[in-house]
């Protein structure tokens, strides 16, 4: 596996991690519809929360969230409206970035909530 997927998958779980401390419940992990991928789906009080984990090995080239692309933005919004109606919810939806940065052997994680809005 190529280095930045394995940096990913780290990032994805201290990100999950992270959440359930914050107590998030997970409700679905790599959800996909269509084109697009959902890396977390967790329930946060009556918040249905849609998180996008982006890691990266240096900040040199920008903050993770800033690679965060409106085309990708609408892929999640239709990914999320399908999960929401095919799994018959009533909750209100909240998109959420966490954004992870590897600073030697530690990783600084930042958790941005209503990170874009619906549109």
């Amino acid at each position: 596996m190529a280095q930045h997927n394995e940096l990913g998958k780290k990032g994805e779980q201290l990100a999950v991690d992270f959440l359930l401390k914050k107590g998030y419940d997970i409700i679905e992990r790599n959800y996909r519809f269509d084109k697009a991928e959902v890396d977390v789906i967790a329930h946060h009080h009556d918040t249905l929360a849609i998180i996008e984990v982006k890691t990266r090995s240096t900040a040199d080239f920008g903050n993770p969230q800033d690679f965060v692309k409106p085309k990708q933005i609408q892929r999640l919004v239709k990914a999320v409206d399908e999960y929401v109606i095919s799994n018959n919810l009533d909750v209100e939806v909240r998109f959420d970035i966490i954004a992870i940065i590897k600073e030697g052997t530690n990783f600084n994680i930042e958790h941005l909530e209503n990170a874009f809005y619906h549109f």
